[in-house]
Parts: C-alpha cells; sequence; structure tokens
C-alpha cells in the first residue's frame, strides 16, 4: 500500500513524459483534460448528487439503479469520453450478489446519502477524508472507492478520480501495489498522486484530473512508465518507446481530429444561432468557455455581449455556461439554447432549469435544446427522469433539431421577427 521512496520517479525523469502526453493529440490531457464539455459537467453533476440526497433523505430514492436519479448523475460521468467509460459498472445493481447494497438496504442508503451530504457541504480535506473513514466503518458491500468519481466532481483538486487504469498506471509508476476496492487503498494513492504533482507543479494541474488521466494513460499501456535505478539501458529502451508514441500520436491524428470537428460542429450550430438572433434584433451571450472559438473570420463571442445582464445574474456560475441567450435591448432573456451534439443532454437541461428557476423569470424564458435530428428520443427520455420530470412539464422547453434550423434560419432571418417563428420549427419538450 505504501509507496517506497525510492520508486517514486524523479523530476527529470518523468518530465519527458508528461511533456510527451500533454503533446499527444490522442492522450488525456488534450482529449479530456482540455475539453470544453468537461469543465460544463461540474457543476450539473453536483446538482444531480444534491437530488440523490434529496431522494435518500426523504426515502423516495427507490430500490433500483435504472431510472434513479443516481444513474441520471452516473451516467452524465461515464460519458467523459474514455477516462470514466465503465464507471456505472460499480453502482449497477447486482442482485444476485447483493452489490452494491444501498438498493435494498435503507441502513446502507442513508449511510451513503450522509457521505455525499458530507461531501457537498464540506470542503476540507479533513472533512472529507473523515467522511470516507466513517463510510468505510459501514462497510456497505460492494461501495468502495468507485464512489471517489463523485467525490473528484465536487472537490477536483482535493480528491482524484478513480479507477482500475488509473491504480494500474500509479503502480506501474510508483512501484506500489494499491489495490481495488478499498478505501485505504485509494487514500494511499492519493498521497501519492498529490505528491507526484507537487514535484512536477509546472506541468500537472491544481485539478487532480490531471494526473489521474497520466496515470490512467500509463496504466492502459500507452506509455511505459520509466525505469528505477541507473540502468541506461533500461532507459534508452524506454526513451525509444517515447519516441514510438510520438510517432503513433502522428498517426492518430485523425481520430482526435474527429473529435474536434465534433467541436466544431457544436461551435458553428452556436454561430448560427448567434448570427440568427442578431438579424432577429437580440443581444447575444455566448458561454464563457467558448468565448474565444474561432468561428468564420472572428470569435465567437465578438460584438456578443460581455458581461451578463442583471436580470439572470441570480442564476449563479451555470447560467454563464449556457451556449447562447438572447436577450431583448433592455436586458431581459428572450430565449435560451442548449446545444448537445454528442454529449449526455443532462448537463444543459440543468442550467436551462437554473436560468428558468434562478433568475427570478419563472418559466417565462423559452427554452431550447438544440441537438441532431436523431437524438429526439433521447432528449424525452432524459426529461422522464425523476430528476426533471416535475418541473418540464412548467416550462416553456422545446427541441429544436439541426435540420430545421439550418433549412429555415436564413428565411428567418430575412422575414422574421421574435421567437415566434423558432418556437414553429422547434418541437415541445412539456408535459
Amino acid at each position: 500500500m505504501s509507496v517506497p521512496t525510492s520508486a517514486l520517479t524523479s523530476e527529470n525523469v518523468l518530465t519527458p513524459l508528461i511533456r510527451l502526453w500533454r503533446d499527444d493529440s490522442s492522450g488525456t490531457y488534450q482529449s479530456w483534460f482540455l475539453w470544453p464539455e468537461r469543465l460544463k459537467n461540474f457543476r450539473s453533476i453536483r446538482r444531480g448528487i444534491q437530488i440523490v440526497i434529496e431522494e435518500i433523505k426523504a426515502d423516495t430514492f427507490g430500490t433500483a439503479y435504472r431510472g434513479s436519479s443516481l444513474e441520471t448523475v452516473v451516467k452524465s460521468i461515464a460519458e467523459q469520453r474514455q477516462i470514466f467509460k465503465g464507471a456505472d459498472h460499480p453502482f449497477l445493481w447486482k442482485p444476485k450478489l447483493r452489490i452494491p447494497d444501498i438498493y435494498e438496504s435503507r441502513e446502507n442508503q442513508i449511510a451513503f446519502g450522509q457521505f455525499l451530504d458530507t461531501c457537498m457541504c464540506c470542503d476540507t480535506e479533513a472533512q472529507l477524508v473523515s467522511a470516507i473513514h466513517r463510510l468505510d466503518k459501514k462497510a456497505v458491500k460492494g461501495l468502495g472507492p468507485a464512489a471517489a468519481n463523485l467525490m473528484y466532481f465536487l472537490h477536483p483538486t482535493i480528491m482524484p478520480p478513480f479507477n482500475t487504469a488509473i491504480v494500474n498506471g500509479y503502480n506501474a509508476l510508483t512501484g506500489a501495489s494499491t489495490k481495488l476496492g478499498r478505501w485505504n487503498e485509494y487514500l494511499a494513492m492519493r498521497a501519492g498522486m498529490l505528491r507526484i504533482t507537487e514535484e512536477h507543479r509546472s506541468l500537472l494541474s491544481n485539478d487532480l484530473g490531471a494526473i489521474g488521466g497520466l496515470l490512467f494513460d500509463i496504466g492502459q499501456e500507452r506509455y511505459a512508465a520509466p525505469p528505477t535505478g541507473d540502468n541506461a539501458h533500461a532507459r534508452a529502451v524506454w526513451e525509444a518507446d517515447l519516441a514510438r508514441i510520438r510517432e503513433l500520436s502522428t498517426q492518430e491524428k485523425k481520430a482526435s481530429d474527429a473529435a474536434r470537428e465534433s467541436d466544431r460542429t457544436h461551435t458553428e450550430i452556436q454561430g448560427w444561432l448567434r448570427d440568427l438572433g442578431r438579424a432577429l434584433g437580440f443581444q447575444i451571450w455566448i458561454a464563457t468557455n467558448d468565448r474565444s472559438r474561432i468561428f468564420l473570420d472572428g470569435k465567437l463571442a465578438d460584438d456578443c455581449l460581455s458581461d451578463l445582464p442583471l436580470a439572470v445574474r441570480g442564476g449563479g456560475d451555470a447560467v454563464a455556461l449556457i451556449d447562447v441567450i438572447w436577450f431583448t435591448l433592455d436586458g431581459s432573456p428572450a430565449a435560451a439554447f442548449e446545444v448537445e451534439h454528442t454529449t449526455s443532454n443532462y448537463s444543459g437541461i440543468v442550467r436551462l432549469l437554473d436560468l428558468a428557476h434562478g433568475s427570478d423569470l419563472g418559466s417565462d424564458v423559452p427554452l431550447f435544446l438544440v441537438a441532431p435530428d436523431s437524438r429526439e428520443s433521447e432528449v424525452r427520455d432524459q426529461l422522464r427522469r425523476p430528476a426533471f420530470r416535475s418541473v418540464a412539464g412548467s416550462l416553456r422547453l422545446r427541441y429544436l433539431p439541426y435540420g430545421e434550423l439550418e433549412r429555415n434560419r436564413e428565411a428567418m432571418a430575412r422575414f422574421g421577427s421574435g421567437i415566434k417563428p423558432l418556437e414553429a420549427i422547434a418541437k415541445s419538450l412539456g408535459a
């Protein structure tokens, strides 16, 4: 469990690997850690965890994973590209094994809810570690450090993500023998990850997703861990392996380009909505993390609002991350749009709800989920989940397919006025 001091790689040995990882277009640094959608999901996952806590307190959580509020949250984590693939597996109810025993045991369910509640309310290392120890003492069958992924999205600078590949990468890098399924092993690995991060502060982020991503790629055998000791031959072989990976990265650029093409399409749809809104006489807000994206001959946020109008500031940071908002000249929101090209609709719905309910505007604002024509059923399925079912019917929430927007945007820009033409081509998602 503990890491031998001699096994930890020195800075000058590990530095070339970290630099390669940062430059690798197919590694987790560029494909996940720098992915704009990653940051957008933190707020929505936090909101989802709050719903899980409330349902456990009210004894309405249920006795199954499928269709539960927990499934909504964990699925949104599992969709965080390759690093969290399979994150939902430990939470799937396996009745023959009675794991994880938080569905049929009310006592265990309450312990899990209290654990999540502490993680939501507390923000110091001591408090979070104490919450882990209290949960561990309950010995809930099947509920181990997989729950650390929930903690990561609440406290990314304190708790690292966790999965088999990360553990394998950590063991390969440090010479440790960390085991899966035990909280004490996770905490020992966490200490080592913090130490490596501090030793390479100029290359690794305070967000522990960075070191988690590096270890994930090592654990997936994308990179070999640097050799320990002074074996010149082993070092030469390892350096040759790094050179091979650089070449492989070039060959894999097409796959990375496909991911960037997905982001480009997202930006293009935002640009369509921006230009249509302008043509209809509205002021435009572009999500804070998308403002510098290139669109046509400039940036996406060119000539758009630089600050949110006072009318919506009560919605908090989540409103600022809504992809596009149209405002009237007096600063009132006229419509809001979330573009969901390939990712889960969950986080987009949460941000739209924050706008509708967090800005004292009630249900008056037309809200649009903009997605490929083929995703309508996914959008409707998401709104049937317990987290949204009770509020979706009271909102002016609509599904706007790409195809309808593309076919009609030029005519609406030339001849339309107000929101009615847009609502006419969109489909209601209310009750």
